[in-house]
C-alpha cells in the first residue's frame, strides 16, 4: 500500500505509532531505555554498528556513550515523547529517504528485542508508521506542545473532555515526565545527542516561552491539535 505523504529534504514530519491491538510496548524501564538508545543508534546511514553486540549487552541510555556512530545522521530528531502503547516523533528528513531508512531500522531492532525479552513472535506495532507532513511554522509550533502533553493523559485520562482537575499536580507530571523531550526545551541537557538541539533555537528562539505556553494550554478544554487530523487512540 502506498503511503499517502511523500517525504522530502528538509521538511518535518510528526511520525507516530502505536503497539499491535493497542497492546503496551514499553513494559519496563529498560523498555524505555531500549527505544530511546536505538532512537541513537539507527539514526545514520550505515547498519547498527556491532549490532549483535549492543543489543545483547547495552541498550539503556549510558550506552550512547559507548556506541560508536559513524555514518551519515539520517533525520533529525526535533522532539519525541514515549506513551506505554504508543510513540510520537517530530523528524525532518536529512537525506533522501531518511525517514523510511530510520524507522524500519527501528521499528525492526526494538521488536527484536521486545520479542526475545517476552519470548513473543510476530508484529509489535500496528502495520507501518504513521506520518504527517508538518507544512507550516504554526503547526510547528503547536505540535511539539501536543506531544509534550500527551502524558497529561496518564494523569488525568479524560482531561480532553472535563479539563484539568489538578493543574499543578498534572503539569509537574509532566514537566518530569521521563520519557519526553520537554525538560530539553526547558534547557536541560538528558537527550541531547538524540535531539539535532541546533535546530531548537532556530526553530523556537527562547525556550522559555514554551513553558508559559504549555501552561496555557493545559488550562484550555480542547487544543488546536485535537481539531486536526492527527491524533491517536490510545
Amino acid at each position: 500500500m502506498m503511503r499517502k505523504v511523500r517525504f522530502a529534504e528538509g521538511e518535518y514530519y510528526h511520525v507516530y505509532n502505536r503497539g499491535v491491538e493497542k497492546r503496551e510496548i514499553f513494559l519496563t524501564q529498560s523498555g524505555y531505555e531500549r527505544f530511546l538508545f536505538l532512537l541513537f543508534a539507527c539514526n545514520e546511514s550505515r547498519p547498527l554498528a556491532n549490532a549483535g553486540f549492543y543489543l545483547r549487552y547495552y541498550g539503556g541510555l549510558a550506552s550512547i556513550e559507548r556506541y560508536e556512530r559513524k555514518g551519515e545522521a539520517l533525520v533529525d530528531i526535533v522532539c519525541f515523547c514515549l506513551m506505554p502503547n504508543h510513540y510520537h516523533l517530530l523528524l525532518r528528513e536529512r537525506v533522501t529517504g531518511g525517514i523510511s531508512a530510520f524507522m524500519q531500522k527501528l521499528g525492526t531492532a526494538y521488536t527484536m528485542f521486545f520479542n526475545t525479552k517476552y519470548e513473543r513472535s510476530g508484529s509489535l506495532f500496528q502495520g507501518t508508521f504513521k506520518a504527517v507532513h508538518v507544512d507550516h511554522q504554526e503547526y510547528l509550533s503547536h505540535l511539539t506542545q501536543y506531544i509534550h502533553l500527551n502524558p497529561v493523559e496518564l494523569r488525568e485520562p479524560r482531561w480532553k473532555e472535563n479539563g484539568i482537575l489538578n493543574w499543578e499536580d498534572t503539569y509537574t507530571f509532566v514537566k518530569n515526565y521521563p520519557w519526553s523531550s520537554y525538560g530539553n526545551f526547558l534547557g536541560h541537557a538528558r537527550f541531547a545527542q538524540i535531539l539535532t538541539t541546533t535546530l531548537l533555537p532556530e526553530l523556537y528562539g527562547d525556550m522559555h516561552p514554551h513553558e508559559s505556553l504549555m501552561q496555557e494550554w493545559l488550562k484550555k478544554e480542547k487544543s488546536f491539535l485535537l481539531q486536526k487530523d492527527i491524533t491517536m487512540e490510545a
